[in-house]
């Protein structure tokens, strides 16, 4: 084949792929570049087609002018490489690349996304440095590049970023010092450097950045003494495996020595510069740039020898720590992340809500622009998050996370952006109301609930992807009620006046629930028992699902009848009008009272029958050892009794029964 005849076809094959649509669409055009770098071999973003609609793509998400504003590819198996083509999509304030394979360098063209507030790249294999012009990107709120292979120095120039919020740089081999720097962050709530290589001493300025509340930097090699303002954040400052550190006032610090100032080679730890970019022939007063010389670079050679050799020495005696140190909960990431594991399970995500972000036609009750059936769409957007944060807050719903299982949901634990653990129920489309306006009112009523003793929703989401939707509850740490009944022995055994307490704040709830408030409709629960009563850490009790038969249909809802039914919970009326009322909650909580007192998951005729007859022996639970006060516990007998009343009309009212627990006997 003749030149000419070569360049004619490579001239066709240009003209080809060059077609008016994608040539004539800069953005369809950077897409195509994306997906051929994310996506080398065509196998995960088919539906990225040069005759389609980029806001039809997978993943991609629009804004009101139809310029692509977000990108949510995380956990779909990409293995390509970053693309600088990014760079071309003006308009993008989202990028959420997380839980992929990702591998080479960060391009440094994506700094050019100067609307861009979220960037995800954790959990990849990306590597090489991390560029020094992402301090150009003003609109950065959270940048997450945690679990990669990133090497090198944290920029210095991170501390121009006005906005940011969040800064998770954990589990890398990153080395150098804390950029003092990333103290001038006005809104950083977040920072977490840990299991990394980092070295020198912590940054009074940094300590100082007023919004701080979480600061990580277990597992590296800093020295020196630990600024007193950390001492503010409690709990949410974490540096143990630090073995040259040392401060006042942290109980598992030593007391700073004038060798615990200075590195093992004599140089102080507050002169150890904030970069890997050492500087030399500096005075008290100035520093020149005389490093440039050939004298100076050959003392900057031994200097970073020295300092190598120090910390190849920390990391084998913190390597040996790690390897006894006792992981958390499996919402940490630097615990799981260190080992590298890419089980896209891995390192979270905290999210709050993105409002731009729309979904595609179909099934979501909550895309922009549909009616709402009289619903505020104030409070549709504050209370409103998308599938990608619910994803990356369960760890992409890990096994782990699985709190429990019905026939038609699940719960998951999680964690949000501010390190908020909640509670994230998942119910199935099938189970869900069809009528989207109903639905919607559904989701209003729930939105208005608040009161001490009901869990709090913090928000809900609709996926169309994953056919289900989402309720994020506050996580309420001690468990349910269930696991406090029918003790083998006195570990977990509930004392009196916390039982006293319990039945009291069930009652309170209730009687929320029944009563008709500003904004919020009488309501029955439907569905009282000891899962649904929630101990937070002081055991005040909180029940759980209130409202959540609004959003059902009728077939779920009776479905779930039959764990109920099962523990005695169903009022004997039910078999003949198949109704709830406020007198079938009344029912309920009489069996849960009964069980509260005898310790006792199954509601037996015998407990009754001895609460009648006032033999508290014979009810009240036995591993109280007699500890508990009996005309207290005849009051509690005798409001049982009357809740569980064969006839409905001889049942008292909620606010009967919280009137006659109000009169304390003991």
């Amino acid at each position: 084949m003749g030149v000419s005849s070569f360049l004619l076809l490579l001239s066709l094959f240009f003209t080809t792929l060059c077609t008016p649509t994608v040539c004539g669409n800069a953005e369809l055009r950077a897409l195509m570049d994306i997906k051929a770098s994310l996506d080398p071999h065509n196998t995960h973003l088919g539906s990225w087609t040069v005759l389609g609609n980029p806001c039809d793509f997978e993943g991609v998400a629009c804004n009101a002018n139809g310029q692509v504003a977000n990108i949510s590819l995380q956990g779909k198996g990409l293995s390509g490489k970053l693309s600088p083509a990014f760079s071309e999509l003006k308009h993008l304030t989202g990028l959420f690349l997380h839980y992929n394979s990702l591998s080479g360098d960060f391009p440094s063209e994506i700094s050019n996304l100067t609307e861009l507030s979220d960037l995800y790249l954790n959990v990849n294999n990306l590597s090489g440095s991390i560029p020094v012009e992402l301090g150009n990107m003003e609109s950065l709120q959270v940048l997450q590049l945690c679990c990669n292979q990133f090497s090198g120095s944290i920029p210095t120039q991170l501390g121009s970023l006005k906005k940011l919020t969040v800064l998770s740089l954990q589990s890398n081999h990153l080395s150098g010092a804390l950029p003092a720097s990333l103290g001038d962050l006005a809104l950083l709530t977040r920072l977490d450097l840990s299991f990394n290589r980092l070295f020198g001493s912590i940054p009074t300025r940094l300590a100082d950045a007023p919004m701080l509340q979480v600061l990580d930097v277990r597992n590296n090699t800093l020295s020196g003494n630990v600024p007193l303002a950390l001492k503010r954040l409690s709990g949410g400052f974490q540096y143990s495996n630090n073995l040259g550190l040392c401060g006042v006032e942290f109980t598992t610090l030593k007391a700073c020595s004038a060798l615990d100032l200075s590195n093992p080679n004599g140089v102080p730890t507050k002169n150890i510069p904030e970069t890997a970019n050492l500087k030399l022939n500096c005075s008290d007063t100035r520093c020149s740039n005389s490093s440039k010389t050939p004298q100076a670079s050959i003392i900057v050679g031994v200097i970073v020898a020295i300092v190598g050799l120090s910390v190849i020495g920390f990391l084998a005696a913190s390597y040996y720590l790690n390897k006894e140190q006792k992981h958390g909960n499996g919402l940490d990431p630097s615990d799981i992340c260190i080992d590298q594991l890419k089980s896209k399970e891995i390192c979270r995500k905290n999210g709050s809500p993105l409002i731009n972000l729309e979904y595609s036609n179909g099934w979501d009750p909550l895309a922009e622009g549909r009616r709402f059936g009289g619903v505020s769409q104030e409070v549709i957007r504050s209370f409103r998050f998308n599938l990608e944060e619910i994803e990356s807050a369960t760890q992409y719903f890990a096994p782990g996370n699985l709190l429990g299982k019905s026939v038609f949901s699940a719960i998951h634990k999680g964690m949000l952006r501010d390190g908020t653990v909640v509670a994230i129920k998942s119910i199935i489309k099938s189970s869900c109301k069809s009528e989207e306006v109903e639905f919607l009112k559904g989701l209003n009523v729930l939105t208005s609930l608040r009161h001490e003793n009901l869990v709090r929703l913090r928000g809900f989401c609709c996926s169309k992807g994953r056919g289900e939707c989402f309720l994020i509850y506050d996580f309420v740490p001690n468990g349910n009620l269930l696991r406090y009944l029918d003790m083998k022995d006195d570990s977990h055994v509930l004392e009196w006046s916390t039982r006293a307490s319990i039945i009291n704040g069930i009652a309170k709830g209730i009687e929320y629930l029944h009563g008709s408030k500003l904004n919020k409709p009488a309501l029955v629960h439907q569905n009282i028992s000891v899962k649904n009563v929630l101990l937070d850490q002081r055991f005040k009790p909180l029940l759980s699902d209130s409202g959540v038969h609004q959003l059902l249909t009728k077939d779920t809802v009776f479905s779930s009848l039959k764990a109920s039914a099962a523990m005695g919970y169903l009022a004997p009326e039910y078999a003949t009008t198949g109704r709830f009322t406020q007198k079938s909650d009344i029912y309920a909580f009489g069996v849960l009272v009964f069980q509260i007192i005898s310790g006792k998951r199954k509601f037996a005729s015998a407990a009754r029958f001895a609460a009648e007859s006032c033999t508290f022996i014979d009810f009240i639970d036995p591993n109280l050892h007699g500890r508990f006060c009996e005309h207290e516990a005849a009051k509690f007998a005798k409001i049982a009794l009357m809740c569980t009343h064969e006839l409905p009309e001889q049942r008292p009212s909620v606010e009967e029964v919280v009137q006659e627990l109000g009169n304390p006997l003991c």
